[in-house]
């Protein structure tokens, strides 16, 4: 690189976009919400304590569904970075698997309370459905999540503006993250509590709820669809005629080694959370409210209130100290508001004053969307490294590598969830848990997160894409290809 011939630092314009493009954009987060993430949220309520199938049947299903969406990922990665059209690249799958991942959402639940007596290779036909619809509709989400997150680092060269694109997003997340955590407490509505008992039928609850889900998705994939453009596509990728081969989408992705440490901070994060994510509902309802389902989800939409308010504040925060600092400096203070927050479950988790369960939740809720907005941040900062190292455009490839080492660790999370259920000693038949059963979920849940997020402090403390170095890339960059 040719110093003398690379403008000043200074000389390098700002690219804002407007408020409205940023919001538009951050309507896909609902979908991934949604579409991802309810399932997990909500399987061992519906599955394991309302329909009655064993815990580790529940979480095996999460970890191969997982499994499969993963491998999913680097083909619809390679895809997404090839196809041209007169739409671009990313805008036809948005548009047509948005709208079949809404329309299809509610196969997943169902199901009949009486298949579980039902037995299929020794194990019951719910497992197998579980399985079988997955197989249907997780292609449909990879087929939105990958372009939908590729478009997203596409739509700004500016090192600043990447994070407030970023926290925008990660803003609106949050707050369509708050439908997870209302699924269960809108089964609690009097249309679906059953008369003369105590309790509720949250499968006939879910299957409605989801319903109504579905429907905001598809219209949110036509919003983007019809109000966001392909930045790069006019001015750099129409121009490229060579295709890339389909193991630049996984093997030659890995070779970066900036990416190899972003991938490190998420999958740390990502295993030592969802590894207990769903032990904090059932430390809710059966430490914190004595084993009152009703009660416990109520809880459990408040927790979700107030993590989706840590993330909404915890989103533009860091995103604030990233500008003031340094992008890296502003995950590590994340990690270690999140290391409060899962640490200090074991004390705030209590049924002596259940509020206090919230400040937990809402610490958590701050972590987590500081660290996933910083981490596509600097998602979209690794993709131009590359592209000076190698003189192409993968944002596909990046994204789909990226979710696979991320799926995969959250499918290993939710295996073991089941697992240490099991172990535990856990019962859904007992109103009740025994102490042993109980203390063991809280020790889970306060430590196991904490190892993860020393270990994406420590792959972070590793990355030396500073913001002086991202400006030098930027501008080597245009002084090779032009500005977009």
């Amino acid at each position: 690189m040719n110093e003398q011939m690379l403008l000043p630092s200074s000389s390098l314009e700002r690219d804002k976009l407007p408020v409205f493009t940023k919001i538009i954009y951050g309507l896909g987060t609902a979908l991934d919400m949604w579409g991802f993430w309810l399932y997990p949220a909500v399987a061992y309520a519906v599955f394991n304590i309302y329909l009655g199938v064993e815990p580790w049947l529940v979480g095996l299903a999460l970890t191969l569904i997982r499994i499969y969406d993963a491998i999913a990922d680097p083909i619809v990665g390679w895809i997404s970075d090839n196809i041209r059209s007169k739409h671009g690249r990313r805008r036809p799958f948005i548009l047509l698997a948005g709208i079949l991942s809404g329309l299809g959402l509610p196969l997943l639940f169902l199901v009949s309370p009486d298949w579980v007596n039902v037995k299929f290779l020794g194990v019951t036909v719910i497992f197998w459905y579980m399985l079988g619809t997955s197989l249907f509709y997780i292609p449909l989400m990879t087929s939105f999540s990958i372009p939908y997150h590729s478009l997203g680092v596409e739509l700004t060269p500016d090192y600043d503006e990447r994070t407030s694109v970023m926290t925008y997003k990660s803003a609106m997340q949050k707050i369509f993250e708050i439908g997870n955590f209302y699924a269960l407490r809108f089964t609690n509505l009097s249309w679906f509590l059953l008369p003369g008992t105590a309790g509720k039928n949250t499968l006939l609850g879910i299957q409605v709820y989801t319903c109504i889900l579905g429907t905001l998705m598809a219209l949110f994939a036509l919003t983007i669809f019809f109000r966001i453009k392909e930045r790069y596509y006019e001015k750099v990728v129409i121009k490229t005629t060579q295709r890339i081969p389909l193991k630049s989408s996984f093997y030659e992705t890995l070779k970066c080694k900036p990416f190899r440490l972003m991938m490190g901070v998420g999958a740390t994060f990502v295993i030592g959370t969802s590894m207990v994510g769903s032990l904090g509902y059932y430390t809710t309802v059966y430490h914190v409210c004595g084993g009152n389902t009703i009660e416990g989800d109520n809880w459990n939409f408040w927790m979700g209130l107030a993590f989706m308010i840590g993330g909404f504040l915890g989103a533009p925060f860091f995103g604030f100290v990233a500008q003031k600092t340094e992008k890296k400096i502003s995950v590590v203070l994340a990690a270690l508001v999140g290391i409060l927050g899962y640490g200090g479950s074991w004390f705030l988790y209590t049924p002596f004053l259940p509020w206090l369960q919230t400040v937990a939740s809402g610490l958590m809720g701050l972590a987590s969307a500081g660290i996933w907005m910083l981490h596509s941040s600097i998602g979209a900062d690794v993709i131009d490294y590359d592209e000076l190292t190698t003189g192409a455009r993968r944002e596909g490839s990046f994204s789909a590598c990226g979710s696979y080492i991320l799926k995969l660790g959250n499918s290993l999370g939710y295996f073991i969830s089941g697992l240490i259920l099991t172990w535990l000693g856990f019962d859904a038949t007992r109103g009740t848990q025994t102490p042993e059963t109980i203390v063991g979920i809280r020790l889970a849940l306060a430590t196991v997160p904490v190892l993860g997020l020393l270990g994406a402090i420590y792959f972070i403390s590793k990355l030396d894409l500073t913001k002086k170095r991202c400006e030098d890339i930027r501008r080597e960059l245009e002084n090779r290809r032009g500005k977009v």
